[in-house]
Protein backbone atom coordinates (compact mmCIF):
# COMPACT_ATOMS: atom_id res chain seq x y z
CA UNK A 1 0.00 0.00 0.00
CA UNK A 2 1.47 3.27 -0.87
CA UNK A 3 2.19 5.94 1.92
CA UNK A 4 0.23 9.20 2.07
CA UNK A 5 1.93 11.38 0.03
CA UNK A 6 4.72 13.70 1.52
CA UNK A 7 3.75 17.30 2.04
CA UNK A 8 6.46 19.32 3.26
CA UNK A 9 5.97 22.98 4.45
CA UNK A 10 8.47 25.18 5.94
CA UNK A 11 9.40 24.73 9.28
CA UNK A 12 10.53 28.29 11.34
CA UNK A 13 12.97 30.61 9.11
CA UNK A 14 15.38 28.48 7.82
CA UNK A 15 14.97 26.14 4.01
CA UNK A 16 17.14 23.23 4.96
CA UNK A 17 14.06 21.97 7.52
CA UNK A 18 10.21 21.51 6.49
CA UNK A 19 7.40 20.01 8.41
CA UNK A 20 5.63 17.12 6.89
CA UNK A 21 1.79 18.19 7.39
CA UNK A 22 0.64 14.77 7.21
CA UNK A 23 2.78 13.22 10.23
CA UNK A 24 3.98 16.74 11.62
CA UNK A 25 7.59 15.24 11.74
CA UNK A 26 10.94 17.76 10.98
CA UNK A 27 12.79 16.52 8.40
CA UNK A 28 16.02 18.23 6.80
CA UNK A 29 16.45 19.02 3.28
CA UNK A 30 18.79 19.44 0.32
CA UNK A 31 18.60 19.17 -3.49
CA UNK A 32 20.28 17.81 -6.24
CA UNK A 33 19.82 16.99 -9.99
CA UNK A 34 20.61 13.71 -11.51
CA UNK A 35 23.71 13.09 -13.61
CA UNK A 36 23.35 11.10 -16.51
CA UNK A 37 25.69 8.59 -15.49
CA UNK A 38 23.23 7.71 -12.69
CA UNK A 39 20.38 6.10 -15.55
CA UNK A 40 20.16 2.82 -16.64
CA UNK A 41 19.99 2.08 -20.41
CA UNK A 42 15.90 2.53 -19.70
CA UNK A 43 16.71 6.56 -18.82
CA UNK A 44 15.75 6.10 -15.63
CA UNK A 45 18.24 6.35 -12.46
CA UNK A 46 19.26 3.00 -11.57
CA UNK A 47 17.91 1.53 -7.95
CA UNK A 48 21.29 1.26 -6.50
CA UNK A 49 22.27 5.20 -7.04
CA UNK A 50 19.29 6.26 -4.62
CA UNK A 51 21.71 4.50 -1.86
CA UNK A 52 24.32 7.45 -2.83
CA UNK A 53 20.98 10.31 -2.56
CA UNK A 54 20.31 8.85 0.88
CA UNK A 55 24.65 9.12 1.96
CA UNK A 56 24.31 12.84 0.17
CA UNK A 57 21.27 13.75 2.21
CA UNK A 58 22.92 12.42 5.41
CA UNK A 59 26.03 14.49 4.96
CA UNK A 60 24.22 17.64 4.34
CA UNK A 61 22.34 16.63 7.55
CA UNK A 62 25.25 15.88 9.65
CA UNK A 63 27.00 19.45 8.51
CA UNK A 64 24.15 21.45 8.78
CA UNK A 65 23.99 20.08 12.08
CA UNK A 66 28.15 21.20 12.50
CA UNK A 67 29.04 17.50 12.77
CA UNK A 68 30.38 16.45 9.84
CA UNK A 69 31.17 13.08 8.89
CA UNK A 70 35.06 13.72 8.75
CA UNK A 71 34.89 15.00 12.39
CA UNK A 72 32.83 11.95 13.26
CA UNK A 73 35.64 9.79 11.93
CA UNK A 74 38.44 12.42 13.75
CA UNK A 75 37.09 11.18 16.56
CA UNK A 76 37.71 7.31 15.96
CA UNK A 77 34.31 6.48 15.21
CA UNK A 78 32.79 4.99 12.06
CA UNK A 79 28.94 4.21 11.23
CA UNK A 80 28.81 1.26 8.75
CA UNK A 81 25.25 0.44 7.52
CA UNK A 82 23.90 -3.02 8.75
CA UNK A 83 20.36 -2.62 7.13
CA UNK A 84 18.73 -0.43 4.62
CA UNK A 85 15.59 -0.01 2.78
CA UNK A 86 13.64 1.18 0.02
CA UNK A 87 10.12 1.61 -1.69
CA UNK A 88 10.00 3.07 -5.20
CA UNK A 89 7.00 4.84 -6.07
CA UNK A 90 7.82 6.81 -9.22
CA UNK A 91 11.27 6.90 -11.60
CA UNK A 92 13.11 9.95 -11.83
CA UNK A 93 15.27 10.41 -14.87
CA UNK A 94 18.57 12.38 -16.11
CA UNK A 95 18.60 16.09 -15.03
CA UNK A 96 15.47 15.87 -12.71
CA UNK A 97 15.77 18.37 -9.81
CA UNK A 98 15.18 16.12 -6.44
CA UNK A 99 14.81 16.95 -3.05
CA UNK A 100 16.43 14.95 -0.34
CA UNK A 101 14.53 14.96 2.73
CA UNK A 102 16.81 12.97 6.01
CA UNK A 103 15.78 12.85 9.80
CA UNK A 104 17.32 11.20 12.84
CA UNK A 105 14.94 8.18 13.54
CA UNK A 106 15.90 5.38 16.42
CA UNK A 107 18.70 5.61 18.05
CA UNK A 108 19.57 2.82 20.44
CA UNK A 109 23.19 1.90 22.37
CA UNK A 110 25.60 1.09 19.45
CA UNK A 111 23.03 1.67 16.46
CA UNK A 112 20.84 4.52 15.23
CA UNK A 113 18.75 4.94 12.25
CA UNK A 114 17.99 7.62 9.60
CA UNK A 115 14.87 7.94 7.17
CA UNK A 116 14.94 9.37 4.04
CA UNK A 117 11.78 10.50 1.33
CA UNK A 118 12.92 11.85 -2.28
CA UNK A 119 10.49 13.79 -3.91
CA UNK A 120 10.55 15.02 -7.95
CA UNK A 121 11.78 18.82 -7.90
CA UNK A 122 9.47 20.40 -9.87
CA UNK A 123 6.42 18.39 -9.45
CA UNK A 124 6.30 17.32 -5.76
CA UNK A 125 5.64 13.53 -6.17
CA UNK A 126 6.92 10.92 -3.93
CA UNK A 127 10.09 8.91 -5.72
CA UNK A 128 11.03 7.24 -2.95
CA UNK A 129 11.21 6.09 1.22
CA UNK A 130 14.05 4.49 2.95
CA UNK A 131 15.74 4.21 5.79
CA UNK A 132 19.57 3.02 6.87
CA UNK A 133 20.40 1.45 10.34
CA UNK A 134 24.56 2.06 11.22
CA UNK A 135 26.35 0.20 13.79
CA UNK A 136 28.60 2.38 15.62
CA UNK A 137 32.54 1.14 15.46
CA UNK A 138 35.85 2.34 16.90
CA UNK A 139 38.77 2.72 14.60
CA UNK A 140 39.63 -1.16 15.29
CA UNK A 141 36.12 -2.40 14.25
CA UNK A 142 34.63 -3.06 17.14
CA UNK A 143 31.07 -1.92 18.25
CA UNK A 144 31.04 0.68 20.77
CA UNK A 145 28.12 3.09 22.54
CA UNK A 146 26.88 5.46 19.62
CA UNK A 147 29.54 8.86 20.89
CA UNK A 148 28.07 11.58 22.78
CA UNK A 149 27.90 14.63 20.14
CA UNK A 150 25.49 12.23 17.63
CA UNK A 151 23.50 11.15 20.30
CA UNK A 152 23.01 14.47 21.35
CA UNK A 153 22.26 15.68 17.67
CA UNK A 154 19.44 12.53 18.00
CA UNK A 155 17.93 14.85 21.04
CA UNK A 156 18.46 18.16 19.75
CA UNK A 157 16.74 17.55 16.27
CA UNK A 158 13.35 19.32 16.27
CA UNK A 159 11.26 15.79 17.08
CA UNK A 160 7.31 16.57 17.37
CA UNK A 161 4.79 14.21 18.39
CA UNK A 162 3.74 13.13 15.43
CA UNK A 163 0.01 14.07 14.31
Amino acid sequence: MKPKRFKPEPYGNDGRYVRDRQTGLIWHRCSMRTLYADTDRSNVVYHANYLRYFEFGRCELMRDAAYPYREIEEGGYVYPIIDLGIQFHQPLYYDDLMWVYTRPAALERVRLQFDYVITHGETGADVCRGFTKHCALNAKGKPVAVDPKTVQLWKTFPNPTPR
